[in-house]
């Protein structure tokens, strides 16, 4: 079997790769890097470290590469003939990405009549959905109409931690030993890609929902309340009760929100919280403040992590969180001159103060009682900061 994975960086073989590996495929990879290309190309197989006192170590071959800069007729005869695509490119690349994709679909037509699907593993809602839409935008309707009979573009949540790292050796990887795979089964094209690693479910919102509102949400305190209090990392940060207290405030508010969204099991919801918080703590696999809190208007987006949770737990329980509005206010606090984002943030907040901001970039309402809860944390966290 053969598998495209587009990105050839940490997630991709470390995650991805690894498990395409351990399903049987031969995965190439599609890059930029030429340097990482040649290196897959030149040894075929990489080494994945799993992040814990144990230190297990698993030997991925099978692998080769493309750079779709140098030679992107190479990647369009690849997707042609594979039997899945896979991205980990990170949500802004799939644009770029999507024409070339475009071109080996529209080759595919014409050569091989087998079912294929592509599967965007990023971390965004919708991730295949956008990719369809982008790829669609290069194709005729006569060839849109083919693709949509024999490609599947099913939605997908991903979740596995890779921290920022420096190996001697380049291809290695270091990853936490949990991850979750969880694909939407009900657009697939053809039989189900025969990989273990995926957990296959007929509504995937509900899963996309759970993991954003509670690894996305919770690994946000520790990145930006711990950057309020000068932390450095996730793991300094974790050992601080105050962070501890708040992080288990607000995945308790966000899981109140899901559970009366989404009827999960209250019991399991609370070991699924635990679980994710001792990943946290995990000293094997801490990453630095600024790289889990980078780009936060973005995460400060009326359906993101922050946002999102807070306005289903504000209107569902009819009470203000009180924790994620301070996590919300440790955001609007966040000063990184080396992130685009918190230096546009800063801006907007001198032109339009705190409440004008949550209005502009939150989508909040004037009289939305969520901002007055999240100016009253504000002091609470110039608090902490001066602690």
């Amino acid at each position: 079997m053969r598998a495209i994975h587009f990105g050839a960086g940490n997630i991709g073989r470390g995650f991805i790769g690894a498990l395409l590996y351990q399903a049987g495929y031969n995965t190439t990879f599609v890059d930029v890097n030429d340097v990482v290309i040649r290196e897959l190309n030149d040894r075929q197989q990489y080494d994945v470290i799993l992040a814990d006192e144990n230190s297990e170590s698993l030997t991925v071959k099978n692998v080769s590469g493309i750079n779709s800069m140098n030679h992107p007729d190479d990647v369009i005869d690849a997707i042609a003939a594979s039997d899945i695509v896979t991205t980990a490119v990170g949500p802004n690349i799939l644009r770029i990405i999507s024409e070339l994709i475009a071109k080996g679909l529209r080759k595919r037509l014409k050569t091989n009549q087998k079912p294929l699907n592509l599967i965007a593993c990023e971390n965004m809602i919708g991730g295949s959905t956008v990719l369809k839409e982008n790829v669609f935008g290069h194709l005729s309707d006569s060839e849109q109409t083919s693709c949509a009979n024999m490609v599947g573009f099913p939605d997908a949540a991903v979740d596995r931690i890779v921290p920022n790292q420096t190996n001697e050796d380049m291809l290695q990887v270091s990853v936490e030993p949990y991850y979750e795979w969880i694909v939407e089964q009900t657009d697939i094209k053809g039989d189900k890609p025969p990989i273990s690693g995926i957990t296959y479910v007929n509504d995937l919102k509900p899963y996309i929902e759970r993991k954003l509102f509670t690894v996305n949400t919770g690994h946000a305190v520790p990145a930006y309340i711990g950057h309020c209090m000068g932390y450095a990392t996730i793991y300094e940060a974790m050992q601080d009760q105050n962070v501890q207290e708040i992080i288990k405030g607000a995945l308790h508010e966000s899981g109140e929100a899901l559970i009366q969204t989404y009827g999960f099991d209250r019991t399991a919801h609370q070991e699924y919280i635990e679980k994710i918080i001792k990943r946290f703590r995990n000293p094997y696999i801490s990453d630095v403040v600024t790289r889990v809190g980078r780009g936060p208007i973005r995460k400060l987006g009326p359906q993101d992590r922050l946002i999102r949770p807070a306005s289903l737990y504000l209107e569902l329980t009819g009470e203000t969180p009180k924790y994620l509005a301070q996590t919300i206010a440790a955001a609007l606090l966040y000063r990184n001159e080396n992130d685009e984002e918190a230096v546009k943030l800063q801006k907007i907040i001198n032109e339009q103060g705190y409440k004008g901001t949550l209005q502009t970039i939150a989508k909040l309402d004037a009289q939305s009682p969520l901002i007055d809860k999240v100016l009253e944390q504000m002091d609470e966290i110039n608090k902490l900061s001066k602690a």
